[in-house]
């Protein structure tokens, strides 16, 4: 997967695609990514690239993914590829490249942005996404004719990873309950499409009340998620998340979580189930969890504080073990390359 620096794509102007980020990346600093994996090529990111026509740009009609790289690794690629070709299914989009093709893109662009570093203090954190559009089509309309013959549009992006400040883990964060719901029969809950302004929505009114984020609830009023991440309860000696049927994302920490060592040394076992706001006003901590923010401490809902009101230990001991063992396996994967 990883690619030789001196052999990585120039840009158009036939300048080297190689950008310098470190200084980007100090804490606290969130870089604009300087070159872009677009459909086989690394291009400046300042540049323009997509027509107006394109599919993603005109009505959303496209899908995507994002992840942690670490020492020039992408973190759970087997999970992250599944999750990308199930949703390009749920659209009938077809991807042009195999998960194979997609992570050799990956290192491209890791080593054209300068995030590929495998040695410490600087191991080469990175956030990526990876978008899919539909492609280009010239015709109006939801389907127009031609639609099946398009070509999708894949673009990867790579930025910098800021961990969540040291002050946002120490008070952990508030979030309020959104009026928007979750459909857990509809055909697209738990697809990953760049439709969302639901999401928006949603933490715009986490915006508008002085929160950190959003809950959105299903129909029937019982836990699904957070805008960007899956939500989980620690209650006694039991972890549990919201089952699949809340229509919530299959987030691949949550996956983690219901296998990892660390859960059981903790001395709790890990279950998905039903969950209803007055299981999370009752439980002993909560806490958020995605690829790239991690776990994060939950400490309130809608003014009302979740067990004591500070970040759990527990919580923090299954933050601090996921990031161990993302480093743990990103150096097992480094030394095969």
């Amino acid at each position: 997967m990883k690619r030789p620096i001196d052999d990585a794509p120039s840009t158009r102007s036939g300048a080297p695609a190689r950008v310098a980020s470190r200084a980007a990346s100090a804490p606290g600093r969130t870089a604009a990514p300087g070159v872009v994996w677009l459909d086989g090529r690394l291009l400046p990111a300042a540049e323009p690239h997509l027509p107006l026509t394109d599919r993603g740009f005109q009505l959303g009609d496209g899908v995507f993914e994002t992840l942690r790289a670490r020492r020039g690794v992408p973190v759970e690629w087997a999970e992250h590829a599944a999750r990308l070709a199930e949703s390009a299914a749920a659209l009938a989009i077809r991807l042009p490249y195999d998960s194979d093709r997609l992570a050799e893109a990956i290192g491209e662009l890791l080593a054209a942005s300068g995030l590929d570093q495998s040695t410490d203090p600087d191991p080469g954190d990175a956030a990526i996404r990876i978008t899919v559009s539909r492609g280009t089509l010239a015709g109006r309309g939801l389907l127009p004719p031609g639609w099946e013959r398009i070509s999708a549009t894949v673009a990867i992006q790579a930025w910098p990873h800021v961990p969540v400040p040291d002050a946002v883990l120490a008070r952990g964060v508030r979030v309020v309950t959104s009026s928007v719901r979750r459909d857990p029969d509809h055909p697209l809950a738990g697809v990953k499409t760049t439709s969302r302004a639901d999401h928006v929505y949603a933490r715009l009114e986490a915006e508008r009340a002085g929160a950190d984020d959003a809950l959105l609830l299903t129909i029937d009023g019982r836990l699904a998620e957070a805008t960007t991440a899956n939500v989980v309860l620690i209650a006694g000696g039991r972890l549990v998340t919201p089952t699949l049927g809340a229509g919530i994302l299959a987030g691949t920490t949550r996956a983690w979580l219901l296998r990892a060592s660390a859960v059981r040394r903790l001395g709790l076992v890990a279950v998905e189930a039903d969950c209803w706001p007055t299981d999370l006003a009752a439980a002993d901590e909560a806490f958020l969890c995605s690829s790239v923010a991690g776990i994060v401490p939950l400490v309130e809902v809608d003014g009302r504080p979740i067990g004591t009101g500070r970040p759990g230990e527990r919580t923090l001991a299954l933050r601090a073990a996921r990031e161990a063992w993302i480093d743990t396996v990103a150096r097992r994967a480094r030394s095969r390359l």
